[in-house]
């Protein structure tokens, strides 16, 4: 997480982003991050924190998308997906060691056939998994969902969530909406095990930026 405004002052979400915005220095249109200090003991199975949030204008990043299927393969090139296939595509990947994708979604039928590219797809964190609704019959709404800016989460090692909810270049506006659709996406990820207060301390900041506290 990047160095915290030494001056510790608390902001609201508003006068946050213009702050970071205002500070943002680099030549290149740096990300703006949310980072979320949780009450969480990631040790714990328990309390573990994953959830998906459709940030309504996107994170700025294009989105590559795999999908594994056999029967609807049509549908998934027709909505967007960047690279398609079956049992040929598992066998190139299989040989190669490789795959160029930022997610990858599978229809159930394919789950079995995925077992023998798991090492590979495992370590980038590209499995598909029923909880982010990547193992889905609904290729075509999830690929359009992901295009459009639907962002997935989880906790880290340390207990934080780490978001992206745009770029410096979007409007404070655009800005402030995605971070509310997150933080609400966050909240209601609040697993059962975990009592009282779930958010302990929320920052945001540029790519290259110092990040400033929000208020929560």
């Amino acid at each position: 997480m990047n160095e915290v405004n030494s001056e510790n002052k608390i902001y609201s979400i508003s006068e946050a982003i213009a702050e970071v915005k205002k500070n943002a220095k680099a030549k290149f249109d740096e990300s703006i991050e949310v980072h979320v200090r949780l009450a969480i003991d990631p040790q714990k199975s328990d309390q573990q924190v994953r959830g998906i949030a459709e940030l309504p204008y996107g994170t700025g990043k294009k989105v590559k998308v795999v999908v594994f299927t056999t029967a609807q393969k049509k549908e998934a090139e027709i909505a967007g997906a960047d690279l398609v296939g079956g049992e040929e595509l598992i066998d190139k990947i299989k040989s190669s060691g490789k795959i160029d994708a930022g997610i990858a979604i599978a229809t159930p039928e394919m789950m079995p056939r995925l077992a023998t590219i798991a090492k590979i797809l495992g370590p980038k964190g590209l499995m598909p998994n029923p909880k982010n609704k990547t193992i889905t019959p609904k290729v075509k709404e999830v690929i359009e969902s992901l295009k459009k800016g639907r962002a997935d989460f989880k906790n880290d090692g340390s207990g934080n969530v780490h978001q992206v909810i745009g770029k410096v270049s979007f409007e404070e506006s655009k800005l402030e909406e995605n971070f509310k659709s997150f933080i609400e996406a966050l909240r209601k990820s609040k697993p059962e095990a975990v009592k009282g207060k779930f958010l302990k301390s929320i920052s945001i900041c540029s790519t290259m930026g110092k990040a400033v506290r929000v208020s929560l």
